[in-house]
């Protein structure tokens, strides 16, 4: 069965050309849109809009948080644009904000691979790629909305018949008069991860949402940054990552994180039950709910030694026994704990 994902392009597309006229004109174009999950669930949405531009552009939006929605908790999903090797099947999925070269990376790299998606990868467990060739976002000079532009009208190449992901790359475009040529570097994990969360859909859905994020990481060899100033000059700088890269070894451990369930007495503090977290080189990455804060310095031992509820004087013992003693050591877990409960990492009792 196909997937919402697949359901959600091809359907909409379907019922797109037929859009009847509303008889006061004031909102003369519109859509209705019937779709099914994965699960068999069928849902359907109804558009309206003054413009057939303003039509396809809500429509290709919608159907995009549809297919989103659907697979929550099931599919990894970077905000990114995929391409294949036409032959191997090998994507690399190019992440970016939103407004900053995806759509028109893809729009070059697709000419020479094929085109996955401009939008979002969606990559199962097992590393394979479900293909979302929705239609391209043009930017129209001085004019909106943006112009839905098919992948064959642009001619680009379809995807392989069976992608699966090879690399991921954070997209770094540099604006400006002296053109940059591209160059490629690794990123270290933990501000790969802090630099990739922003830009997945429905990551904290997953079970072990950093945990999975890091073996996918290590499946494809690391996470690399190009640095680059125009798209005509990706389709060579990119043609390394489509080969086979090693896998790398784990330099990220998987700590305890249960907690306490009992009420927290007052004036003990106690870490928020997290999503997930891993640490990375004596750093300690924590997820709550889709927020992820990196602990750093006596901030991992802190949360080590609030598992369970501690009295405040207690717990500058526990991170003292880590860090040892100095002169106003603490004042400054005092001043930790302070920062640490504002971004809900910790929590205190209260009477």
């Amino acid at each position: 069965m196909r997937s919402a994902w697949a359901r959600c392009a091809s359907e909409g597309a379907a019922r797109l050309p037929s859009l009847p006229r509303e008889p006061n004109g004031s909102q003369p174009f519109s859509a209705s849109v019937t779709y099914q999950s994965q699960t068999d669930d069928v849902g359907t949405f109804a558009l309206q809009a003054a413009s057939f531009e303003e039509l396809a552009e809500d429509l290709t939006s919608r159907l995009t948080v549809t297919a989103i929605l659907a697979n929550a908790g099931g599919l990894t999903m970077l905000h990114a644009c995929g391409v294949a090797d036409p032959v191997t099947g090998a994507v690399v999925a190019l992440v970016a904000r939103s407004g900053t070269g995806k759509t028109t990376a893809a729009n070059v790299l697709a000419r020479t691979y094929g085109y996955v998606t401009d939008e979002t990868v969606a990559i199962r467990p097992d590393g394979s790629v479900l293909p979302y060739p929705k239609p391209l976002s043009l930017k129209q000079e001085y004019i909106l909305p943006k112009r839905q532009v098919g992948p064959d009208e642009l001619g680009l190449q379809p995807a392989p018949a069976k992608p699966f992901i090879r690399s991921i790359v954070l997209l770094d475009r540099v604006e400006g008069t002296d053109p940059v040529l591209p160059t490629l570097c690794r990123v270290p994990l933990a501000d790969a991860l802090l630099a990739l969360i922003p830009e997945t859909s429905s990551q904290g859905d997953i079970n072990q949402p950093l945990q999975s994020l890091c073996r996918l990481i290590d499946s494809t060899g690391g996470v690399w940054r190009v640095t680059y100033s125009e798209a005509a000059d990706l389709p060579a700088a990119m043609a390394p990552q489509f080969r086979e890269q090693r896998h790398t070894q784990p330099t990220w451990d998987a700590p305890g994180l249960e907690t306490g369930f009992t009420s927290i007495p007052n004036g003990c503090i106690r870490r928020a039950a997290p999503r997930d977290a891993v640490k990375i080189d004596g750093d300690l990455l924590v997820m709550l709910d889709s927020e992820i804060v990196r602990l750093s310095g006596i901030g991992p031992a802190i949360w080590e030694a609030t598992a369970n509820a501690v009295a405040e004087d207690q717990l500058a013992n526990e991170v003292g026994k880590v860090h040892g003693h100095p002169e106003g050591y603490r004042d400054a877990v005092s001043e930790a704990v302070k920062q640490l409960i504002t971004k809900s990492v910790l929590e205190r009792g209260r009477s």
